[in-house]
């Protein structure tokens, strides 16, 4: 028998120490910020040595992990407490933003700043915006020389491109805009950004971030409105923008103009409602007619799905025009408008080949359905055509234009025979025609102005003298 004692089984193993560097560092932002707020301090107020000292201290401090520290120390001279609070118990410095001068210029040197920092550490880019972000959410925890100073200098880096206008979504907070901290801080942003650039380069910013049609959101729900907007901030002296959101809720009417009229026609509501409809959106959102009409003429032309072949869409297209003749005469009451449909036809049947050679037919179309009348063609042919299709459109409507104009010459011949006609039968009960019934307004052919009961026109005039002959003219010298 086997005494031997069994050796219980163990747990064994190879012990691996840790690395130092994958060793995790404690965060500590206390330290961090006593390390930048005495480097600042021994720079002073020089910006340029500020910018310098902050590039060198990238190789050493830890940006990465403490962005936000940085950059409230660069705005506010200290780590911010939620709220916009800075802690009593911690350093400060006078080197930042908040305890700088309130001016555009000072501002602008600190964007300097900022711009370099971010252009040498570009992974501090995110940060810096999420940062921007906090800071208008806290604006209501600032001084109003603070939020002044903090809204110039956004502007400015608005306008460099350091900051993208998503950022001013925190001003929506609804706190913020309820006490009217939004809109008083958009005042001072969009004036330092404005000037800057342009209000087209701001404009072309907010629209990258879906923001150009909700400014008037700065504002509590009732008083968003156009007038509003306009009065607060032309008077603050941003017409320029005030001017481009009326500009902008005029596109979203007319968008929704569009829209509805589309819904109206393919439910097949009667025309005098549909026209009764879109007389009030004119009216309550100041569109002029030269545009409804445009908008009518792409909405009639969006309701039906046009034949692919040629030969057969221009008979598709008349038959379908036709039906809509009164609705579109309904809103070509102005010559302009009627210029505007015009060309709004001219550009149509050039972007869709198919449509080439049916611009005569449409266009002869409205004209008897006293959609377009006389003048207006003739003024397009003559100059207001665009280039698009040129040649091709002027060159079928050759022959009707000239008909037009003989038609025209044609009624003014008749008209003027008809006036005669009744010039003289009103007369043919006096035996003797005398020169007293007629108004001599021409000097150059009598030496002096007669002036009697009856004024029939020059041509009538011309074809009088000339039957009264020479007893008319001893009679007038008489």
């Amino acid at each position: 028998m086997n005494n031997q004692k069994q050796q219980k089984p163990t747990l064994s193993g190879q012990r691996f120490k840790t690395r130092k560097r994958d060793e995790k560092e404690r965060f500590d932002p206390t330290q961090f910020q006593d390390c930048i707020i005495q480097g600042l301090t021994e720079t002073g107020t020089d910006l340029e040595a500020v910018a310098k000292f902050l590039d060198a201290s990238g190789a050493k401090l830890d940006y990465r992990r403490y962005a936000e520290t940085l950059f409230d120390i660069l705005v506010a001279g200290g780590m911010l407490a939620p709220g916009g609070t800075l802690a009593d118990d911690m350093m400060r410095t006078d080197v930042c933003v908040f305890a700088a001068q309130e001016d555009l210029e000072t501002m602008q040197a600190f964007a300097q700043v900022f711009n370099k920092l971010i252009r040498r550490y570009k992974y501090l880019e995110k940060g810096f915006e999420d940062e921007v972000k906090k800071l208008l959410l806290f604006l209501k925890g600032f001084s109003e020389s603070e939020r002044n100073k903090l809204a110039m200098l956004t502007g400015v880096l608005l306008a460099n491109g350091t900051l993208n206008a998503s950022i001013l979504n925190s001003l929506y907070n609804e706190n913020l805009v309820k006490e009217g901290v939004s809109a008083a801080f958009a005042v001072k942003l969009f004036k330092s950004w404005i000037n800057e650039k342009d209000i087209n380069a701001v404009a072309a910013s907010l629209r990258k971030v879906s923001m150009d049609n909700r400014l008037m959101e700065l504002f509590p729900a009732n008083k968003q409105s156009v007038e509003h907007f306009t009065k607060y901030f032309t008077e603050a002296g941003l017409k320029e923008l005030s001017e481009y959101v009326r500009n902008q809720q005029t596109i979203g009417a007319r968008k929704e103009l569009q829209k509805e009229l589309q819904e109206q026609m393919s439910r097949g509501d009667p025309f005098k409602d549909i026209i009764l409809y879109v007389k009030e959106e004119m009216k309550k959102n100041n569109i002029p007619e030269p545009v409804v009409i445009g908008i009518v003429w792409s909405s009639v032309m969006s309701t039906v799905e046009w034949n692919k072949k040629e030969e057969l869409v221009a008979e598709q297209a008349i038959k379908h025009l036709k039906q809509y003749s009164p609705l579109l005469a309904a809103f070509t009451t102005q010559g302009q408008s009627e210029l505007t449909l015009l060309l709004k036809i001219q550009e149509y049947c050039y972007d869709n080949i198919h449509f080439m050679k049916a611009f005569q037919k449409i266009v002869v179309l409205f004209y008897k359905a006293e959609v377009l009348s006389e003048e207006p063609i003739l003024k397009w042919y003559k100059d207001a055509h665009v280039a698009k299709g040129k040649s091709v459109f002027l060159e079928q409507m050759k022959k009707f234009v000239e008909w037009l104009k003989n038609a025209e010459e044609e009624s003014e011949s008749e008209a003027e025979e008809e006036s005669l006609t009744t010039w003289k039968k009103k007369h043919t009960h006096r035996n003797d025609f005398s020169l007293s019934t007629i108004v001599l307004t021409s000097t150059n052919c009598w030496g002096s102005t007669t002036s009697l009961h009856t004024t029939p026109s020059q041509n009538i005039l011309k074809v009088a003298l000339n039957m009264l002959g020479d007893r008319g003219r001893k009679n007038s010298n008489s």
